[in-house]
């Protein structure tokens, strides 16, 4: 049985895993040069000594920083730029400073930069972005949360289910199920849905949600899967309406991918909404600039961003807590009843 915490050194880690001391330094900070399977050593030895747990305490207890660590799914995409904002925003009127890092829905680089953030004493971190229905695939991220609050720090999350902090949840299941029966109320019996990878939360509870509302109306749905970004919707949708003539809706379960798809019907001459209607979710900015303007449903998302923040300023609860925010319909000029 190891020790007492306080009694085990960095250089006691490193003995034990075989590497110097300042390879086991950047193994622990999550730093560059080292290979994966070092730091991974490193790290369980640290835990296996007592070291990791101990050395948030010390930290935290040194003092932290006013950083704010924001980690995002994906930079580029505006449905986390507005996020972001209200992150920062209330960040601002806290004198915190926020720091963002973009993870491109990789749990190994999500768990690097959070380890980042902990060895600069971030106060708070905060990650943004649909989570793995696979729990096991996020476990380690849960656990090092769990000791980076032990020791003092402060986590929240928007729209993951299974990292066990304080949560900002938007109902992503009621919004695909406004969408879905703002179609079937306008009369639309053949529906193409443009939906990403199947291991997502998001989009397990966006597209469970459509396909139950479009099939309890009698519609056939056609899912497609693509990589839940903008790339390849439109030309996803575009295989999709090839291959089911019959369609006359496309149901994108986010809104950079609809836009995707808006531009490929555009680039290929179908009408929008003459022919086919467009809908997305989310309702980013620019929904309502294009042209035709985006039928979506709204998450005040800049709400979702700084609702987070304030959950990091409060005390830590004996349970985590949950802030379920609700989506609601904006039709717009993409959608229109199937023509005869």
């Amino acid at each position: 049985m190891a020790g007492p915490p306080a009694a085990v050194r960095l250089s006691e880690v490193a003995a034990a895993a075989g590497v110097s001391i300042a390879t086991a330094s950047r193994s622990l900070r999550g730093l560059g040069g080292v290979s994966d399977t070092v730091a991974e050593k490193v790290r369980g030895i640290a835990e296996d000594l007592g070291y990791v747990t101990n050395s948030y305490a010390r930290t935290l207890a040194g003092g932290s920083t006013t950083i704010v660590g924001l980690i995002l799914n994906q930079i580029d995409d505006p449905y986390f730029t507005e996020i972001a904002a209200g992150v920062v925003r209330a960040a601002e009127d806290a004198d915190l400073t926020v720091q963002i890092g973009h993870s491109t829905r990789d749990p190994h680089r999500e768990l690097k930069q959070i380890r980042s953030l902990v060895a600069q004493r971030a106060r708070a971190i905060i990650i943004a972005g649909s989570g793995y229905t696979d729990p096991q695939r996020e476990l380690q991220a849960k656990e090092l949360l769990a000791r980076y609050e032990a020791g003092g720090g402060r986590a929240a999350v928007i729209g993951r289910h299974f990292l066990g902090v304080d949560a900002v949840q938007p109902d992503n299941r009621g919004a695909a199920g406004q969408v879905a029966r703002h179609l079937v109320e306008l009369g639309h019996r053949d529906v193409v849905v443009i939906s990403g990878l199947p291991s997502l939360t998001t989009v397990e509870d966006r597209q469970g949600e459509a396909v139950k509302v479009l099939a309890a109306a009698g519609a056939r749905v056609t899912v497609v899967e693509t990589d839940f970004t903008g790339h390849d919707a439109g030309r996803a949708a575009l295989g999709a309406l090839d291959g089911e003539p019959r369609a006359t809706a496309v149901m994108a379960l986010s809104d950079a991918m609809a836009i995707s798809v808006l531009t490929g019907l555009r680039r290929a001459g179908v009408d929008v909404p003459g022919t086919i209607s467009v809908t997305g979710v989310d309702d980013v900015p620019v929904a309502e600039l294009i042209s035709p303007s985006l039928t979506t449903a709204a998450f005040p998302l800049s709400e979702l961003g700084r609702e987070a923040l304030l959950l990091t300023t409060r005390p830590q609860a004996t349970r985590p807590r949950r802030k379920m925010i609700p989506a609601q319909l904006v039709v717009r000029e993409s959608t229109a009843p199937p023509r005869s």
